[in-house]
């Protein structure tokens, strides 16, 4: 005498273990894939002139960019900002932030030199025109760089530059 399981149970447990083995196998493959970007690190290098006009506005040009293979050793960012520095991310296809960082104000240079009394002193210089080179860590899935001016309330930024990153 045979007993045969319902088709409905039959389904459902068939259901289940193929919801079992697929998700195993998925999260596995993740992993691996994660291990093999981390084993193969890229740098980007970004140059851009920014310039500022008689009224205030500021732009930034893109000049050209580096991929290369190689790790950032310390990054010399910092997370401290004011008005008028830049904060440059990297973004996904999707424009989900993968990394933040901020610039301080390339227009502005703080010089220290040694004045008639052998005194130390500082000045800020206001440029109208500036190059700056941008060293980052290329995050894996970055399709975007967008560079934003702080503006004078801290909590909003003005977008300067989009600039479109093919990886090979």
């Amino acid at each position: 005498m045979i007993k045969l399981i319902p088709p409905n149970i039959a389904l459902l447990t068939m259901l289940f273990v193929y919801t079992i083995v697929n998700s195993c196998a998925s999260k596995q493959k993740s992993i691996q894939d994660a291990t093999a970007e981390e084993s193969n690190p890229r740098l980007l290098f970004l140059n851009y002139k920014m310039s500022e006009d008689d009224n205030g506005n500021k732009t930034i040009k893109f000049i050209n960019k580096i991929i290369t293979e190689g790790k950032l050793k310390q990054n010399s960012y910092t997370n401290e900002s004011v008005y008028g520095d830049l904060i440059c991310n990297q973004l996904d296809k999707k424009s989900n932030v993968l990394q933040s960082i901020t610039i301080k104000n390339p227009l502005v240079k703080n010089f220290e030199f040694v004045n008639d009394l052998k005194q130390f002193e500082r000045k800020n210089v206001e440029l109208k025109t500036a190059e700056f080179s941008l060293k980052l860590k290329l995050e894996p899935y970055t399709k975007y760089i967008t560079i934003n001016e702080i503006t004078k309330n801290k909590t909003e930024t003005k977008p300067l530059v989009k600039t479109i990153i093919n990886q090979l």
